[in-house]
């Protein structure tokens, strides 16, 4: 058995997809175990090559794999506590980043500046296994009785800071509709009162706000056949970018260096306000970077992506 850690969330999976596929080239006959939240599972089934889920939400509690696996992989952090919870199970070998603190001297060093693709790939090349970091397609899901061609628009966000105003969501949803978009709002249950009051002042109607009404196999599906996707810095922004579905995505505190779509695929825009001296953040509310970010930019960045889509015809980037 190979056995992965990645206990997060959706963007840090489709992150790793491409190097869950190199691990899944580097050894094809054994049991690919992944740990990861059981609540991933639809997601997991469109990564591919995954033979088993390990139902593993945070570091607190012992993997539960039965056998020691023949390769323990981190592709969850730097250690030392993902480290030492792999190092549990007895592994044959660990594949990781040097960890001092773990007792594990093996590995590269961890970069901070670093894209979180980037990231992995180069833990696995390390270890003489090849990934390509442009291997980000997922498979398309079944489906799900939404609408397709829509326009996705996710306010939320579960760190507040990476939110943009839900007032200019909300214009963001008024004018986009007045361009032709059939609009429609998604969210987690705990986003729906915010999902909703966008809605409100937007003037659209409650069937427009799906959050809290989709899982996450309906949620891919509506994205994988969505027109455009725009989101801040979150999971919707990855399936869209896993899906080449166009897609305009508003970063901030976090430099989309880190987190951003590959900057070679025209179909995806990242707006980001840099890392200017900014005010001090009370903590409550969008981030200044956030709040620095336009309507009229934001409407540019969308004009801009349906102009590559045009050009391009029906070339997914």
């Amino acid at each position: 058995m190979i056995l992965v850690l990645r206990a997060l969330g959706v963007g840090d999976l489709v992150t790793a997809v491409p190097a869950l596929r190199a691990l899944r080239a580097a050894y094809p006959s054994r049991e690919l175990a992944l740990a990861a939240p059981g609540w991933l599972a639809p997601l997991v089934d469109l990564v591919g090559g995954v033979d088993r889920l390990v139902d593993t939400a945070g570091l607190d509690r012992p993997l539960r794999v039965g056998s020691a696996p023949r390769v323990a992989v981190n592709l969850h952090g730097r250690g030392p506590q993902s480290h030492r919870l792999l190092a549990a199970t007895r592994p044959g070998r660990l594949l990781a980043f040097a960890s001092p603190d773990a007792g594990c001297a093996d590995g590269p060093r961890w970069a901070v500046d670093e894209h979180e693709v980037d990231r992995w790939c180069r833990l696995l090349s390390w270890y003489d296994i090849p990934a390509d970091r442009a291997d980000l397609s997922l498979r398309r899901p079944g489906a799900a009785g939404l609408p397709s061609g829509v326009t996705v628009l996710h306010p939320g966000s579960k760190i507040p800071a990476k939110r943009w105003p839900a007032e200019r969501f909300a214009a963001l949803a008024r004018a986009l509709t007045d361009q032709g978009h059939r609009v429609l709002l998604t969210g987690s249950a705990d986003e729906r009162v915010l999902v909703a009051r966008v809605a409100e002042a937007a003037g659209l109607g409650s069937d427009a706000v799906l959050a809290g009404r989709t899982d996450l196999g309906a949620l891919a599906a509506l994205v994988a056949d969505a027109r455009l996707v725009v989101s801040g810095d979150t999971g919707v922004a990855h399936l869209a970018t896993g899906y080449g579905t166009p897609s305009v995505v508003l970063f901030g505190p976090v430099s989309p260096a880190h987190w951003g779509p590959p900057p070679d695929r025209p179909r995806h825009r990242v707006l980001w306000a840099g890392e200017a001296d900014w005010p001090r953040w009370d903590g409550v509310g969008s981030h200044p970077t956030m709040a620095a970010l336009r309507l009229d930019e934001v409407l540019a960045a969308v004009a801009e992506v349906e102009r590559v889509v045009r050009v391009s015809g029906a070339v997914a980037a």
